[in-house]
């Protein structure tokens, strides 16, 4: 590219330097010649003048009288009536200019110029030209070679940018050149390294997501097909008594069906995770009643409780309907209840109230609570206090927000988590 354009910058160059070269040099040659020739008329008429004038006077004519008047470079031949020629100079050879000049009857001189001397002068013009060409022709290397870095190297700057937007590294460079042009296109990469390095994070944030999302409910699934393996162990016992199997097969029953419905909670997660991926603006809140999503995370969770020798508890007002989507805001829950299970302490406890117009759950433990340092920043990713993920609070807080909820820290010690949602508007009797 950019050799490409100093050959055509310089071929430009030389094609206007040849064209006003050669006319410069035609022009200047006749202008010399031209020049010399009126010389030589004008010496010729001047000594017509001078030898007039010395006739008039009544003074001889003569060789040694006339040589003062006459250029060095010059041949004059001055011939008189009724005398023989006066010769001034020596004559030139191999070619002359000439001039004549004569006043009518009386006197005829003629002057002659060598046309080396003429040549002469049109070489050292020649070479002036040649001279002013040549700098002409550096002075435009120069120019060009400056030109061509100027745009090729926003060329090259810009096809690396490229390069790297295709290799996986989306951060915009902000770069310009001062080219309308180049930095149209600068403009244009800027634009698709900022679409693709969101693209990039949203698609990181929604695996990073679902993985936690994931792995909740399949923690919580995990416990239960223990608690069916452990059923299952006792019925195989030889000593098992009829009642022991009898309440061992009540206990699998029981098992696999909640079982069941974490399997189909599970399934609503990934369901909720490819339609978010899909239309992250579509939602799908709808009326539920609080109460079995809240007795469903304390049926799934009580197991895991009674394995630490921890107790999970529910209180508060019960019959409250919300306005979301009844697994994401299971989600919520599990997550604050598995947050209280890893690092809380002591019971835990789930109360609901009302608030104006808004439903609340809040989930407190006998735990240390959160670091004071932290505060609220426990919603913020990658900020944890116990050196886990720091995904599952933020995730919790996003799911609640995109069904028009909330979800806050009330207060670190002990921690008290509350989830707010709308309450659902209660039908008008007689409607």
């Amino acid at each position: 590219m950019r050799r490409r354009l100093i050959n055509s910058m310089l071929a430009v160059v030389l094609v206007v330097v040849a064209v006003f070269g050669i006319s410069l040099v035609v022009i200047e040659t006749r202008t010399i010649e031209e020049s010399a020739y009126e010389s030589v008329r004008s010496d010729a008429a001047r000594l017509v003048s001078v030898v007039d004038s010395r006739l008039v006077a009544g003074e001889a004519v003569t060789a040694e009288t006339m040589r003062s008047q006459v250029p060095e470079d010059r041949y004059v031949r001055i011939t008189l009536p009724g005398q023989p020629p006066i010769e001034l100079g020596e004559r030139p050879e191999g070619g002359a200019i000439e001039g004549t000049a004569a006043d009518p009857g009386r006197v005829r001189i003629t002057v002659q110029q060598s046309s080396g001397t003429v040549r002469a002068e049109v070489g050292r013009t020649l070479l002036i030209i040649l001279a002013v060409a040549l700098i002409a022709v550096v002075a435009a290397v120069i120019l060009a070679v400056r030109q061509a870095r100027r745009v090729a190297a926003p060329l090259t700057d810009l096809a690396e940018a490229a390069e790297r937007l295709g290799s996986g590294d989306p951060r915009p460079r902000h770069r310009r050149y001062g080219v309308p042009e180049l930095d149209r296109v600068a403009d244009v990469l800027d634009a698709s390294a900022e679409r693709i390095a969101r693209m990039l994070t949203a698609e990181r944030r929604l695996a990073a997501d679902a993985s936690h999302q994931l792995r909740t409910p399949l923690t919580a699934l995990s416990m239960r097909l223990e608690e069916i393996v452990t059923a299952a162990d006792s019925i195989d016992r030889a000593d098992a008594s009829p009642a022991a199997a009898h309440s061992a097969t009540a206990t699998i029953r029981e098992e696999a069906v909640v079982g069941l419905a974490q399997v189909e909670r599970l399934t609503d997660v990934v369901q909720r995770l490819l339609t978010k991926s899909r239309d992250p603006a579509l939602g799908s809140s709808v009326g539920f009643d609080l109460d079995e999503v809240v007795k469903q995370q304390i049926e799934e969770w009580r197991p895991a409780y009674r394995k630490a020798g921890r107790a999970i508890v529910r209180s508060g007002r019960k019959g409250l309907r919300a306005v979301g989507t009844p697994g994401a805001m299971a989600q919520v829950l599990a997550t604050l209840i598995e947050n209280a299970l890893v690092h809380g302490d002591g019971a835990v406890a789930l109360r609901t109230r009302i608030a104006g117009n808004q439903v609340v759950v809040e989930v407190t433990d006998e735990g240390p609570g959160v670091d004071p340092e932290l505060g609220s920043r426990v919603f913020e990713r990658t900020v944890s206090g116990h050196n886990s993920t720091g995904l599952g609070l933020a995730v919790a807080r996003d799911l609640a927000e995109a069904d028009g909820g909330r979800l806050e820290l009330l207060q670190q010690h002990p921690p008290v988590f509350a989830l707010f949602l709308s309450r659902e508007a209660e039908e008008t009797p007689g409607h």
